[in-house]
């Protein structure tokens, strides 16, 4: 079997490298070592794959660290329980663009202020918008943005979010009624 028959990817060219990539490929490589780590092989060849292994995980890290300084350890302060609102907006201000990963964390975070979230709701990468389409903390303003980007269904999350003001999600909620008659039920 040839390597493109197992990857699929719909666009040609070089894909950018952001840490939602690097940090899939470190998750993926640490499996692989924790599987061979069980397995019963010669112990020469155990030795080689495990450093082979190891090689290709410090490179990841070392790629996610040249993309933004004591990467594991901002993610390790993002998923904290206790972090505060305006570490989360330091971190993401001084979060480079292509740090998707932690960008992404601090969108999902419980604690993230109004203020942080307004300024990822620009985000190019759309699961961040869509985290802050659907989270509690979203001021209206913010949300009423994000109702008129066409680009994606983020009107959608809108719709559902109760900080959305109630003419806005009355309006978002009659669309999605006019959409559901205009499609055919099987």
């Amino acid at each position: 079997m040839r390597r493109s028959d197992l990857v699929q990817n719909p666009h040609k060219g070089p894909t950018k490298r952001t840490t939602q990539i690097v940090f899939g490929e470190r998750q993926h490589l640490l499996r692989v070592l924790d599987s061979l780590e069980g397995s019963e092989l010669p112990n020469g060849r155990l030795v080689y794959e495990r450093r082979a292994l190891e090689e290709l995980i410090h490179a990841r890290t070392k790629e996610l660290n040249h993309i933004n300084s004591a990467w594991d350890e901002k993610v390790g302060l993002v998923l904290s329980a206790d972090a505060k609102p305006e570490m989360l907006d330091k971190l993401a201000r001084d979060a480079p663009k292509t740090d998707f990963y932690l960008l992404r964390l601090i969108s999902e975070h419980p604690r993230v202020s109004s203020r942080t979230l307004s300024q990822l709701a620009k985000h190019p990468y759309a699961a961040i918008r869509e985290n802050v389409a659907r989270h509690p903390n979203a001021d209206a303003a913010t949300l009423a943005s994000l109702s008129r980007d066409r680009s994606q269904p983020l009107w959608y999350l809108v719709a559902f979010n109760p900080n959305t003001p109630a003419t806005l999600r009355r309006k978002l909620q009659e669309r999605l009624r006019k959409l559901g008659q205009t499609h055919p039920r099987k």
